[in-house]
């Protein structure tokens, strides 16, 4: 074989396992990419229905409870808009409480019950997780856009 032939093989040969590589380096980005969805999101069908995901809001007042097991914890997300019921067997964070902010990772059970398999929750007494404020705060502003309307015609 010339070597003008080999070197040819040579680079093709480069190539087909440069691509090899790219294959699997945006395989396994695609595999670990999780979307943030707000519970007024959920609502509207947007979440995947096969996918893990987050959904983000507060916590909502008085709906913390423990099931039987003492180990599995149900609870409402809401982002003010709607609320999401979620189902948790594990550990919490130290600082989930009621009316604070948090984000779950999991996905949609057949019972429309979010099944989560993380839960993260703020650090500190000021910080509440971006997806979760920016979630609340559009939520906020379409129910005060609705009331408005609402004045309007009834003017």
């Amino acid at each position: 074989m010339k070597s003008r032939h080999q070197r040819l093989l040579l680079i093709l040969a480069g190539l087909a396992v440069l691509a090899a590589i790219a294959a699997l380096v945006l395989n396994a980005f695609q595999g670990n990419l999780v979307f943030f969805f707000s519970p007024a999101e959920v609502a509207a069908g947007q979440a995947p229905k096969d996918r893990m995901f987050r959904v983000g809001g507060l916590v909502k007042e008085g709906s913390i409870r423990r099931e039987a097991d003492g180990v599995t914890l149900v609870f409402i997300v809401t982002d003010t808009e709607k609320e999401l019921p979620v189902r948790y067997k594990g550990i919490l964070p130290d600082l989930f409480r009621e009316g604070k902010g948090a984000v779950v990772q999991g996905r949609i059970g057949g019972d429309g019950v979010f099944a989560a398999t993380e839960v993260l929750a703020k650090h500190d007494e000021n910080y509440t997780p971006p997806e979760a404020a920016q979630a609340v705060g559009d939520a906020r502003k379409r129910r005060e856009a609705i009331e408005a309307t609402a004045k309007t015609l009834q003017k």
